[in-house]
């Protein structure tokens, strides 16, 4: 019977995530829906089953929200619910924005300079502040390092322009001739036109004793994970909320994010992101490429980089997906040599849509990073 009712579960999540492909470029035109993804019918009674998530401002899920729209049909969950099969939740929330500058801080600790750098702190542009995410090595022995980010946190506007790397960043005091720890390596583009799936960005440290391993308050992270489902509890450090604890509320969720004036991008569109819900802020202004850890292991999951109006959500993605698009992995310490990267844990998870997936090999190779200008050594 507990075999029956696994698949009968499982089944619900594959049919849930078609759904919402066969309704998300609709919804999202919708004025006042901001993303639609996969989550529990019940957070209380997982048992129950998936349900589509619709991320959505006040009463505009039902309502015709301007002489534009009179025309369209109001939205009514009840009548979509019956139609499709698939229960419906609205979660209340504000628009999707990123946050790469910051605004008055909350945590002062993560703001201050510290080398070797390390991961949970501020790192950014001349300019603007984000977080440190991970430190990450590249190569057949792992010998070159890296530090994980943001593109709007290391980029200069989107484009391959020479973009200096400072701890701390512009935004918390960093100076350029006293505290330049590298320069931006490469990063995925963002898109206007097309959909995007991941805002990510590595900087190359001027030489490698700059950096360690280490992550802030919870020490070494030993590897990350390929998969991890709806519900999973994760932990983080970010620049600006500090020592933050959130859960995964849903998973494949197409979401709008606005990023205002950089690079002149306005409001663009990403793919099956991840929502991880708060009791508290946990992604604000100057937490953006901050890295969502297990909350027993320390293994990486996830990279933030936008959020919810009061910073409740956070908006991420697997940091597989960089791993993948990057060719980088988490350096391993001696002591955590054995343990390989963590698999989805029970046979048959890859058509289970209740766990997030690795990018497919033909949507990979869409993705190509682009390597940055390099920047004069005298600046």
């Amino acid at each position: 019977m507990k075999q029956i009712e696994k698949v009968i579960l499982l089944a619900s999540f594959r049919k849930a995530y078609q759904v919402k492909q066969r309704l998300s470029a609709q919804l999202l035109k919708r004025r006042g829906i901001h993303g639609i993804g996969i989550g529990l019918c019940d957070p209380n009674r997982p048992k129950k089953g998936a349900a589509i998530i619709l991320y959505a401002s006040a009463l505009a899920a039902t309502a015709k929200s301007s002489k534009r729209s009179a025309k369209r049909k109001p939205l009514h969950p009840v009548r979509l619910q019956r139609k499709t099969g698939v229960p419906i939740r609205i979660v209340r929330s504000t628009s999707f924005h990123k946050h790469g500058s910051p605004s008055i801080p909350h945590s002062h600790r993560f703001r201050t300079r510290i080398r070797p750098v390390i991961a949970g702190y501020s790192i950014g542009t001349p300019l603007a502040s984000g977080t440190a995410g991970l430190i990450v090595a590249r190569g057949n022995c792992g010998k070159s390092r890296y530090i994980l980010s943001n593109n709007h946190v290391l980029v200069n506007e989107n484009t391959r322009r020479c973009s200096l790397t400072l701890q701390p960043g512009g935004a918390d005091g960093g100076t350029v001739s006293k505290d330049r720890v590298g320069q931006v390596h490469r990063f995925v583009r963002l898109s206007k036109q097309r959909n995007n799936y991941m805002d990510a960005a590595m900087a190359k440290p001027l030489r490698r004793s700059l950096l360690s391993t280490r992550y802030a308050v919870f020490g070494a992270v030993p590897g990350h994970l390929r998969s991890y489902r709806i519900g999973d509890r994760l932990k983080k450090v970010g620049r600006t909320t500090g020592v933050t604890t959130g859960r995964v509320e849903s998973i494949h969720t197409d979401i709008r994010v606005g990023y205002g004036s950089y690079g002149n991008l306005g409001t663009i569109s990403f793919k099956n992101q991840s929502v991880i819900r708060g009791k508290r802020p946990v992604s604000l202004a100057g937490d953006s490429g901050s890295v969502w850890l297990t909350r027993k292991g320390n293994r990486a999951a996830a990279v933030n980089f936008a959020g919810s109006a009061d910073g409740f959500l956070s908006i991420s993605y697997p940091i597989e997906w960089f791993m993948q698009v990057f060719g980088t992995r988490v350096p391993i310490s001696p002591h955590h040599r054995k343990q390989r990267r963590l698999l989805p844990p029970r046979r048959g998870v890859k058509r289970s849509y209740l766990f997030t997936k690795p990018l497919p090999p033909k949507l990979l190779r869409t993705i190509r990073p682009i390597r940055a200008n390099r920047c004069p050594n005298d600046i």
